[in-house]
């Protein structure tokens, strides 16, 4: 990316906010836009952390046997009459709805009445089963205490999917394996989440499981031991029974050594039953001939809410203490290095070129800065708003051949010959070279 090209104006950071830094950050350099409470558009840079994330939600999913659909994101009352669910959402002010001559339609906050529907039409015998189906879509919630910038909006994109079994013995065997590729996910992303003792909530069913990461700025609190990592939301002790039901589904019976902490879900799975299915009239024929509901399992993973935390994780910090950029992990960055010339030095600009085009040669993600009117101070500030870890500086500091690199995130710089940055470049080897080369 150019960044002449890119539309990226100057920004000076002020006031930031001191519990949500890093998406403050992106509010005020342009990298996410917000059209109103709850409603964010995505640039460049935040856009393509999120397709990340996706494609590894997605790669993980399918290594789970997990078959990717698109179901309708505006879907007709009926199927939600069907599931007994239209008027409790209505009542609560959670759903956002659209009253037509034709019909009443609701922008969809979650995807289980769909998914039946579709089901319905696919999966017709046992021989079919087990399946679970998933998707990556926009849901919508007229929440009223939006949070965080994109940890709780009313527009987000979500990663939801569901498993048709034949009985639940087959579904245990579907919420497990997701549940492990669930930690295959977060493990790439680079985020250590804890499988927290959940409620089912407004959704049904018996069991549940959170995803979340220990964190300050968490909405939620569970009571966690760290040596065990056993960890439960504190909703299930609202549950009259839930001595009896913690012991019963998890095995869990002592939870007097477990502290409060504070934490924030990313991912929630479910073994829903047979409610929806009864509920929708949704069934398959068994080996005997005969009509039975599916057992279904839910499974949710917030995107936007995931990208949030790892901004909020990446955030670096001046001498002071004070917020001043972001380093994006190595494996998520979309742009690992930015290349930054002294603007007014035609030889200088003319070897940041080389080295651009021959990364851009190598499919690398790069950033130039070639815009004529900045200072190199200037630039590194932007690129630390960027969130790019590497920088590659041509400056008038350093030797006639020689470039400095600096890790966004630890601060360190090192001198080096150009020819060396053009070897590893060659190389491939990209990102596991220059850290190497950082330690020296």
């Amino acid at each position: 990316m150019r960044l002449s090209e890119a539309g990226i104006g100057k920004t000076r950071l002020q006031n930031i906010d001191k519990m949500y830094p890093a998406q403050d950050i992106l509010l005020q350099s342009g990298q996410i836009i917000q059209y109103g409470t709850g409603i964010y558009a995505y640039n460049n840079v935040p856009l393509k952390v999120k397709q990340k994330i996706e494609s590894i939600v997605k790669e993980e999913l399918e290594k789970c046997g997990c078959v990717e659909i698109e179901l309708p994101t505006l879907q007709p009352r009926e199927i939600w009459d069907s599931s007994g669910r239209w008027d409790k959402y209505v009542e609560t002010g959670t759903m956002l709805t659209i009253d037509t001559e034709k019909g009443d339609y609701c922008l969809a906050p979650t995807a289980e009445e769909a998914v039946v529907e579709f089901a319905k039409h696919k999966l017709k015998s046992h021989k079919d089963l087990p399946t679970t189906f998933f998707q990556i879509g926009e849901k919508y919630r007229n929440e009223i205490r939006t949070r965080g910038y994109l940890l709780r909006g009313k527009s987000f994109p979500m990663m939801d999917a569901y498993s048709f079994n034949k009985d639940e013995e087959d579904l245990v065997k579907s919420y497990n394996k997701i549940k492990q590729g669930y930690l295959n996910i977060f493990k790439r992303l680079d985020l250590p989440v804890v499988p927290v003792v959940a409620d089912n909530g407004a959704i049904g069913g018996k069991k549940s499981e959170e995803f979340m990461v220990l964190s300050q700025i968490g909405e939620d609190t569970v009571l966690y031991d760290e040596k065990t990592k056993t960890a439960l939301n504190t909703e299930i002790l609202e549950k009259e029974d839930y001595k009896n039901y913690l012991k019963e589904e998890y095995g869990i019976e002592d939870i007097s050594k477990l502290e409060p902490r504070k934490a924030i879900e990313l991912g929630h799975i479910f073994q829903l039953g047979k409610s929806y299915s009864e509920n929708m009239k949704a069934n398959y024929i068994d080996k005997d001939g005969k009509e039975k509901p599916f057992y279904m399992g839910c499974y949710g993973i917030g995107i936007s809410r995931t990208l949030a935390t790892i901004y909020e994780r990446s955030i670096i910090k001046d001498k002071e203490g004070n917020p001043e950029g972001i380093s994006l992990p190595c494996g998520l960055a979309p742009y690992f290095m930015q290349i930054i010339p002294k603007a007014n030095n035609p030889e200088k600009m003319q070897e940041a070129e080389e080295l651009y085009k021959i990364m851009q040669a190598k499919k690398i993600g790069a950033i130039l800065d070639d815009r004529k009117d900045t200072t190199i101070g200037s630039s590194i500030k932007d690129c630390k708003m960027l969130g790019t870890p590497y920088i590659v500086i041509l400056g008038e500091k350093v030797k006639s051949g020689e470039v400095e690199i600096e890790n966004t995130k630890t601060g360190k710089k090192i001198t080096v010959p150009k020819q060396k940055v053009l070897d590893i470049i060659n190389s491939g080897e990209v990102k596991r070279e220059i850290k190497d080369l950082s330690k020296e």
